[in-house]
């Protein structure tokens, strides 16, 4: 993408973002092995029970829906917040008249512009505050990957529901799309709280194709052992069971022989 605002998106992406994940890491979900640990971390703090809940939601359309005005408010804040007065010598409130300067959208980011996901995060940041204090005064956990939210409660339905319309309503922009449960999906992973016990396994979408690099192809055979190193360590983190591991084995073999 190659727009007036590409450079300074990428300068202030270079800027905040090294910021944002210093001082958020603690509610951000890595990847799946990150998620994992942090259940294995729950489970052994003995707050795992044979009732916890597994929740999850996904916001709809958030950088399409990302209230610029609004957003670089919530940026000043989170720097303040933070200590920051200045970023590598340059004042905040330089940072947000910049990029008004530049920015003529109101509503929503471009998808392609490198900051535009950071401004999600720390607009995500100031929305989700008073719901990670509730969950964290009760020892619940708390994890977001960009849109997707992960949690867990020990509470009744009625009251999950509550507070999820409570949440969903909080900002006109953002607007939620729950999954509550036993076992859920989230991202890679399938969650599963087996009457106390935790497990989880590999999880693909059913709309997912079983596409790889097709092994008759020109890549450098380094990419083929990648992609098998790759889904065998996924794999073999993932599986809590050894038939979890053995399905999952089953199914990268079906994937690579349809694949050539």
């Amino acid at each position: 993408m190659n727009m007036p605002t590409t450079g300074i998106s990428k300068f202030l992406d270079k800027l905040i973002r090294p910021i944002f994940d210093k001082h958020v890491r603690s509610t951000t979900i890595i990847d799946g092995v990150d998620l994992i640990h942090c259940l294995e971390a729950y489970r052994t703090n003995g707050y795992l029970k044979s009732k916890t809940y597994l929740c999850t939601f996904d916001i709809t359309d958030l950088y399409t829906k990302l209230p610029q005005d609004e957003s670089l408010d919530i940026l000043i804040e989170f720097l303040v917040q933070q200590d920051y007065q200045k970023v590598q010598n340059i004042p905040i409130d330089i940072i947000r008249n910049y990029e008004k300067k530049f920015y003529r959208q109101v509503i929503g980011s471009a998808m392609g512009s490198s900051f535009t996901l950071t401004l999600g995060n720390i607009f995500m940041w100031k929305w989700e505050k008073q719901l990670v204090h509730r969950l964290e005064v009760s020892n619940e956990l708390y994890g977001r990957y960009v849109d997707n939210i992960f949690f867990t409660l020990n509470d009744s339905i009625e009251f999950i529901d509550q507070m999820l319309d409570q949440a969903n309503n909080s900002h006109p922009n953002i607007k939620l799309v729950r999954q509550i449960g036993g076992s859920i999906p989230f991202r890679d992973v399938f969650i599963e709280n087996s009457n106390g016990t935790l497990k989880t396994s590999v999880y693909r979408k059913e709309a997912a194709e079983p596409y790889v690099v097709p092994f008759g192809s020109d890549h450098p055979s380094h990419v083929f052992r990648n992609t098998v190193d790759t889904v065998i360590t996924r794999a073999t983190r993932y599986s809590t069971t050894l038939i979890e591991f053995e399905e999952e084995i089953r199914q990268m073999k079906l994937m690579f022989l349809y694949n050539g």
